[in-house]
């Protein structure tokens, strides 16, 4: 309870602390050992990857903006985990996680970072703009809220064609509060279509508390107007994240209708590599390391579970040398052909030097 004496100010931020202390990991069934055993591995993988990124990042060989995805891992990896081969996934520009979870190969996901033609985008996309038609991942987006619609979109091609595929589409709490949120809602339950909408809720839209920007506090219940069903989820533990996200595809592709999944989860880093997050103190972020952190909650389980130290060191060192090769794959990746300016466009047709001639 907050002191009749503290300002707006002071109220927002006790309220946003006792959130973050309050929050414990949620009772579920459980995965079991295997399963645990590869999410702990698709964690690892990721929060390496992105540490890597990072690194990357500071010594000029990452360009454009990078937004990474350290203390959300459990989101991505108990998502997929539920999904079924041909379900499509679409992101926003916190994409490396989906990538990866997804099933793409870390290296072509480096090499496109580092701007070079082995990436996914053969160097043309970089961080933000990245996309496999193999594995269903229909790219990251820099505008914010943009891929709800197309993610939606994917959901009604789904229904047109008949076939039993899901269109998971993520987005953030800073997105939640966006118009064209509410009108792919509305389609989506209008129309029946199966689509589940996944709130990622980092806490902080950019650098503001999602206390201050957003009047609804259980953002689960965004899509109570239209009917859509909704539930609140520790993100942090994956397991938890995993049987919530299996309840939820299973109500979306018995032709239900759509899905909407909050999940409550922490970003350590800043909202992109250019953010030095002076919004919240170190303290905070410190806490959620070390009560909170999602592998170190899936190695605990995994002790508990019989696995032994030597087990999960395994992983860890065979994580360890996949990054490195990535980053060693990428770095030796060359350029793009300057010929690669005119290609994958819509207007094929025209003439580059048209184009240059400003025709």
């Amino acid at each position: 309870m907050v002191q009749a004496g503290k300002s707006e100010r002071g109220a927002k931020t006790a309220r946003n602390d006792a959130t973050v202390t309050a929050e414990k990991p949620q009772a579920v069934a459980g995965l079991g050992r295997a399963a645990l055993l590869r999410a702990y591995h698709d964690m690892v993988l990721i929060r390496r990857f992105e540490e890597r990124a990072g690194q990357l990042y500071g010594m000029g060989l990452i360009g454009g903006f990078c937004h990474l995805y350290i203390g959300q891992e459990a989101v991505v990896v108990g998502v997929q985990m539920a999904l079924q081969d041909g379900d499509q996934v679409i992101t926003s520009y916190r994409d490396h996680g989906h990538m990866l979870a997804a099933g793409m190969d870390p290296r072509g996901v480096m090499a496109e970072l580092t701007g070079r033609r082995d990436g996914y985008s053969h160097g043309k996309g970089g961080s933000m703009h990245m996309f496999s038609r193999e594995k269903n991942f229909f790219g990251g987006h820099g505008i914010v809220g943009a891929q709800v619609s197309i993610g939606t979109g994917l959901a009604f091609a789904n229904r047109y064609r008949g076939n039993d595929r899901v269109s998971v589409t993520y987005f953030g709490e800073g997105a939640s509060s966006q118009g064209q949120v509410y009108e792919s809602f509305n389609i989506a339950a209008l129309m029946k279509l199966p689509v589940l909408y996944v709130i990622e809720n980092n806490k902080y839209g950019m650098g503001t508390s999602v206390d201050r920007s957003s009047a609804s506090h259980d953002l689960s219940q965004n899509g109570a107007p239209w009917g859509i069903p909704g539930a609140q989820v520790d993100g942090m533990d994956v397991e938890a994240v995993q049987a919530a996200a299996a309840a939820a595809v299973a109500h979306c592709r018995a032709g239900r209708g759509p899905y909407l999944l909050e999940m409550k989860t922490y970003r350590y880093r800043g909202h992109s590599m250019s953010d030095p997050a002076k919004y919240r103190t170190r303290e905070e972020v410190q806490k959620m390391r070390t009560e909170r952190d999602c592998i170190e909650h899936a190695r605990q389980h995994l002790l508990a579970l019989g696995a032994a130290e030597a087990e999960l060191k395994a992983i860890e060192e065979a994580v360890k040398t996949q990054i490195q090769e990535a980053a060693d794959f990428a770095q030796a990746s060359p350029e793009p052909d300057p010929a690669e300016l005119w290609t994958d466009v819509l207007a094929s047709d025209v003439a580059a030097s048209d184009v240059v001639a400003g025709a």
